[in-house]
């Protein structure tokens, strides 16, 4: 059994050692699909972090009569916050209301002559709430139109923002499925054109396999090279494929933080290191052995 498979393996070198020209256009094949797979996982965290940060502008605002004291919409907001319903919610003072309004139109002198007449803050208390899903939001408005609430809230702007709040989670929603069937397109395209990389290098040595046939040889010893094959490419491969995202990734982080505050690719790309090589690994090896497996069926049949 052992030296059986010490033949195999033997064999199985020798023939990826030989074929210089084949085995280097299967591992840059193999590369090119270890990269795109790659990508495509790296993208999909990096759609979650845009998605969450789309969504994460979108809330709804209750306001709060003048004369409510702070102790009362505290309470509200700690019930609101027991809800399933609710991601997050946030407390706006009167004062920082204000704040918020001077920093945002400081460079508007109408707006800012006009705070100025007033003579006093304009603004009431307001809790900003954030809804798991879209159709959450619903619930939430429904619950804080009780009966109970109708002496603390002067106002809920739901109505308002619902057109745009469904606008943005159907686009959000969209985004997770294409990019879903993309993926699942993609890793096809790859293992197709794998495939036939691999069943054309066998295709060259269909004499050879036929020899084997005609001594005797089981479709094991046949079969067992080309899978030796099939492991060594695909982890040379997955071993240049992780170099690449190394390097790549380190390169771009900081020019992606750059555009996009808090998206670190690199701090994201070594958390998720094991995930990465397993990924990569997984596909070099599972790739190459399958499609040497597929390849190789039709010259074992009787």
């Amino acid at each position: 059994m052992w030296i059986e498979l010490k033949r195999i393996y033997k064999m199985g070198w020798q023939s990826f050692s030989r074929d210089g020209g084949t085995v280097i256009a299967n591992i840059f094949i193999l590369v090119l699909t270890i990269c795109l797979i790659t990508s495509i996982f790296l993208l999909r965290g990096v759609s979650q972090f845009i998605i969450s940060k789309i969504e994460e502008k979108v809330d709804v605002s209750v306001y709060l009569k003048e004369e409510i004291p702070e102790p009362e919409i505290l309470n509200l907001k700690e019930e609101l916050s027991q809800m399933t319903e609710v991601k997050s919610v946030k407390y706006v003072s009167k004062e920082e209301a204000l704040e918020e309004f001077i920093k945002r139109h400081k460079d508007d002198p109408v707006l800012m002559k006009s705070l100025e007449e007033i003579g006093t803050n304009p603004f009431l208390a307001s809790l900003n709430i954030q809804a798991a899903a879209s159709a959450q939001y619903e619930t939430i408005v429904a619950f804080l139109t009780e009966p109970d609430f109708e002496n603390l809230i002067e106002k809920v702007d739901y109505y308002q923002r619902k057109p745009v709040i469904d606008r943005i989670f159907s686009i959000t929603n969209s985004m997770e499925n294409v990019g879903f069937l993309l993926s699942i397109f993609l890793i096809l395209v790859s293992f197709l054109i794998v495939l036939n990389t691999i069943r054309l290098a066998i295709y060259n040595l269909r004499e050879e396999i036929e020899i084997q046939r005609l001594v005797g040889a089981s479709n094991w010893f046949i079969r067992g090279p080309f899978l030796v094959q099939g492991i060594i490419a695909g982890f040379i491969a997955a071993i240049i494929s992780l170099f690449i995202f190394t390097l790549s990734c380190w390169i771009l982080s900081p020019k992606i933080e750059f555009l996009f505050s808090d998206l670190n690719i690199w701090k994201y790309f070594t958390q998720n290191i094991f995930i990465v090589i397993l990924i990569q690994l997984a596909t070099g090896i599972g790739l190459g052995v399958i499609s040497s497996t597929i390849a190789i069926k039709k010259y074992l049949e009787v």
